[in-house]
């Protein structure tokens, strides 16, 4: 697990309370709703004792042995303790592809809301962030084929065209994680980060030679597996008829008789995933729609700060699952 991190520090210290997706969801307009989080993120940031980390870390790398001391930045290590570079341009472009499963499991919501307009969200949200950093976005809708694919620009008018094709967004079918992934990997030439927001519910082994194909590319890779909270906790009391949105198929069982196994193989198949993601040197981290969507920009300051430095850990919350 990650230890504690300036970025924890600085989000706990602020004692900020995030704005509860609850309430976000009602605000009809992506584009405001991303807007609103990443404003909220970077305001608690600078309200905090790490002052310009939220914004600096796409700016510095941490010093090496064997680095040129004279692109050491003296104000940074005064402000952090820690001996850092100035990165050069071509350090600092990150060319960041959005991969939005939008199949039918996604179309599952206990609250107010389901986990396709959260995962939606969430992209946006980095979108917007990645954006202000003058950082290239590309966008893949996808069930068990490919909806919109926008390449990963740098440009004006490119990032609300990642907000109309999210919103445009029709609920799909089956899942074939498969398809974007092999589309990255053909299109991408450059290296870059590809984030997949996925309830991640087929099978790790179909995940892994695509997963091992855009690493052995040299891409980041960060998988945010997004759940519905009753799909980890499993809350239901009464006998309920239970339906595969995905095949249709249906099944009246009594919650007590199952949950004992459910929650077996759904601890098992994480597992399963957090190995394989750590056999390939992949991030893997949890979105619960429940939770502040601020979580999905500290897990993307976790993968682009991962090398070299601490990473950063999100402010504990009750109930979540492990990442």
């Amino acid at each position: 697990m990650p230890k504690a991190n300036p970025i924890s520090a600085a989000a706990t210290a602020t004692g900020r309370s995030y704005l509860d997706p609850a309430t976000l969801m009602r605000i009809k307009n992506l584009e405001l709703r991303a807007r609103l989080v990443v404003e909220g993120f970077l305001s608690g940031m600078h309200r905090s004792p790490y002052h310009g980390f939220s914004v600096e870390f796409t700016e510095y790398r941490q010093y090496t042995p064997g680095d040129d001391p004279r692109y050491l930045d003296w104000k940074l290590y005064a402000r952090s303790d820690r001996y850092y570079l100035k990165r050069f341009e071509d350090e600092t472009n990150l060319r960041c592809y959005l991969l939005v499963d939008l199949s039918r499991s996604m179309s599952y919501g206990s609250l107010d809301y389901d986990k396709a307009t959260y995962a939606k969200t969430a992209a946006a949200t980095i979108a917007y962030f990645l954006a202000q950093q003058r950082d290239g976005v590309g966008l893949v809708t996808f069930d068990r084929e490919i909806h919109d694919y926008l390449p990963a620009r740098y440009r004006p008018g490119h990032l609300h065209r990642i907000f109309v094709a999210l919103e445009r967004a029709p609920a799909g079918t089956a899942t074939d994680i498969a398809a974007p992934l092999e589309q990255i990997a053909k299109t991408a030439r450059k290296r870059g980060m590809v984030v997949l927001l996925s309830d991640l519910l087929a099978p790790p082994e179909m995940l892994e030679v695509r997963l091992g194909y855009l690493r052995s590319q040299g891409h980041e890779v960060v998988l945010l597996r997004t759940l519905d909270p009753a799909e980890r906790d499993f809350p239901f009391q009464d006998p309920t008829m239970f339906q595969d949105v995905e095949t249709g198929r249906e099944l009246y069982v009594d919650p007590d008789a199952i949950r004992g196994q459910y929650r077996e193989r759904f601890a098992a198949h994480a597992e399963s995933l957090k190995t394989l993601c750590s056999r390939l040197g992949v991030d893997l981290y949890d979105l619960t729609t429940d939770q502040p969507l601020e979580h999905a920009l500290f897990d993307l300051l976790n993968a682009r700060m991962r090398r070299g430095r601490q990473v950063a850990r999100r402010p504990a919350v009750r109930g979540r699952g492990a990442s």
